[in-house]
C-alpha cells in the first residue's frame, strides 16, 4: 500500500485547531473550489472549518508547482488535475507539511496565515470540476437485484449481462449541480394504464444514494486502460445524489434508456476526497463469480470501507436517517468502471464524472433508494412524525452523509443535499 498512495500519518496534527469529529482532519485535505466577498474564485482545500487557500500559497511559492500556469487561480480544478499523479502527490505532502508545521514557513507568517487560511463559513463554494461529460454506472448487485424482482422475474432478477459487464449509460452533464442547489420538480411524460401517456409533475420522484469519481488526466482516443492503470487516473471522489423521476423513466426508458427522468438534476458534494486520503481504508472488493473477462480482471483488486446515511428531512418536522450503507458493497469497483468505460478506445477527459448507481447493501435498512426501500411505493416508508412516504413530495430535503473510520482517523465527505421545490407551471 505505501508504494502505491501516499498515506498522511494518522498521529500528525495540524498547527490550526481541527474539531475531532470533523471530516476534514489533516489526514483529509479534499480539494475544492471557493470564492469570498473580498477575493475570486480560486482553489482550495478543506481543514476543519477552514479553507486553505492554494492560489495564496501558490503565490508565495510555497507550492511544488511551476509558476506558469498557475493551477490554483482559476475557476475549476481541471488544470491541477490533469498535472497528474506525481503533482497531485506533491502537493499534498508539501501541505502536510506546512499545515502540521513541520514547515513552518505558513505557521510563523502572521500576514500569510491570515490571507491562506480562510473561515469556511465566510466562503461560497463551487463546483469543482468543468463537467464535460457524466456517466453513470449501475454497479450494486444488491441495488440491481432488488429492482429486477420487482419489475422482472424474481428468479431471473439480475439481466444476464450483469455479472459480466459494468453497466452504464450516458448522463447529462450539464444539471450536475452542487450540493445546497434545490431544484423544481421534473414535468414529463406520465403512463397510463390502458391508454395513451399524460402531461404533468413526476409523482414518483426518487433520490439515489451514490459515490462519483472525478478523471484527473485524460486518456487519448484508442487507448485502454487495465483496472490497474485506471486508478493512476482517477482524481478523486464525491457523494452524489443522482434524483430519478421513476414514472417518467418507466415510459421512457425502452429501447434506449433513461432520459428525462434523469436529465433535471444530478447534485454533487463540493469537496474531493483523493484515493491518497482513503487509502487506510482500503478493504477487499465483494468476490467476483463467475470471474470476469480478461480486460476487467484486477491486479490490486479493492473497496472502501465508507459509511453512508441517507437524512430525510421533511419541510415541517424533523430529519430522520432512513439508510445505512456502505462503498464497500460495490460489485463492480471503479478501476473495473473506468477500464470498461475506455475498452472500446473510448477517451475520457480531465473533469469527466463517473458515477457509482445506486449503492444498496445487504439488509433493508441499507437500500439505496425508495423505489426499493418502498417496493415502488407499496410498503410507504413510516416517519417519525407519523407521515409516510412513497416518493419524495414537495419540500423534502435530502441528505448524504459520507465517511471512513478506523480507530481514531475520521476522513469525510461532508454531506451533499438537496430539496425538491414545486413544479414550475
Amino acid at each position: 500500500m505505501s508504494a502505491m498512495f501516499e498515506i498522511i500519518d494518522a498521529s500528525l496534527r495540524a498547527f490550526v485547531e481541527v474539531d475531532e469529529g470533523s471530516d476534514f482532519p489533516i489526514q483529509n485535505l479534499p480539494y475544492g473550489i471557493f470564492s469570498t466577498a473580498d477575493g475570486g474564485v480560486r482553489a482550495g482545500v478543506a481543514l476543519g472549518a477552514w479553507v486553505v487557500d492554494l492560489h495564496a500559497l501558490d503565490r508565495a511559492g510555497l507550492l511544488p508547482v511551476a509558476p506558469e500556469p498557475a493551477l490554483f487561480g482559476r475557476h475549476s480544478l481541471n488544470a491541477f488535475a490533469a498535472a497528474g499523479r506525481p503533482t497531485w502527490r506533491a502537493v499534498r505532502a508539501r501541505l502536510a507539511a506546512l499545515l502540521s508545521g513541520s514547515d513552518p514557513r505558513l505557521r510563523d507568517d502572521a500576514a500569510l496565515r491570515s490571507r491562506a487560511l480562510v473561515p469556511m463559513d465566510a466562503c461560497t463554494l463551487h463546483l469543482p470540476f468543468e463537467i464535460a461529460s457524466y456517466t453513470d454506472f449501475y454497479s450494486s448487485e444488491e441495488h440491481a437485484t432488488n429492482v429486477g424482482k420487482l419489475f422482472r422475474d424474481p428468479a431471473n432478477a439480475l439481466t444476464p449481462n450483469w455479472k459480466h459487464i459494468p453497466i452504464g449509460y450516458n448522463g447529462r452533464a450539464s444539471s450536475v449541480v452542487l450540493s445546497g442547489q434545490d431544484f423544481h420538480r421534473p414535468m414529463g411524460q406520465l403512463p397510463v394504464a390502458g391508454g395513451p401517456p399524460e402531461w404533468g409533475p413526476c409523482r414518483q420522484l426518487d433520490f439515489e444514494l451514490e459515490t462519483a469519481f472525478f478523471v484527473g488526466t485524460e486518456t487519448r482516443l484508442g487507448t485502454r486502460l487495465s483496472p490497474d492503470q485506471a486508478t493512476d487516473h482517477i482524481f478523486g471522489m464525491v457523494l452524489m445524489n443522482d434524483w430519478s423521476a421513476r414514472d417518467i423513466q418507466r415510459w421512457e426508458y425502452v429501447p434506449l434508456g433513461p432520459f428525462q427522468a434523469k436529465a433535471f438534476a444530478t447534485s454533487i458534494s463540493p469537496w474531493v476526497v483523493t484515493l491518497d486520503a482513503l487509502a487506510p481504508f482500503r478493504v477487499p472488493a465483494p468476490e467476483q463469480d463467475p470471474a470476469p473477462l480478461s480486460y476487467l480482471r484486477e491486479g490490486d483488486r479493492h473497496a472502501y470501507d465508507i459509511e453512508l446515511t441517507v437524512e430525510l428531512r421533511p419541510a415541517a418536522g424533523d430529519g430522520t436517517i432512513i439508510t445505512r450503507s456502505n462503498f464497500r458493497h460495490l460489485y463492480w469497483t471503479m478501476a473495473q468502471q473506468l477500464a470498461h468505460h475506455t475498452s472500446s478506445g473510448c477517451n475520457v477527459r480531465t473533469g469527466d464524472l463517473m458515477g457509482s448507481g445506486t449503492i444498496s447493501g445487504p439488509s433493508r435498512d441499507a437500500l439505496g433508494c425508495l423505489l426499493e426501500m418502498t417496493e415502488n411505493g407499496k410498503r410507504p416508508l413510516s416517519l417519525p412524525d407519523g407521515g409516510t412516504r412513497a416518493f419524495l413530495q414537495d419540500g423534502d430535503e435530502i441528505v448524504i452523509r459520507g465517511q471512513a473510520r478506523r480507530g481514531a482517523l475520521r476522513v469525510g465527505f461532508g454531506s451533499v443535499r438537496g430539496r425538491v421545490l414545486p413544479a414550475l407551471p
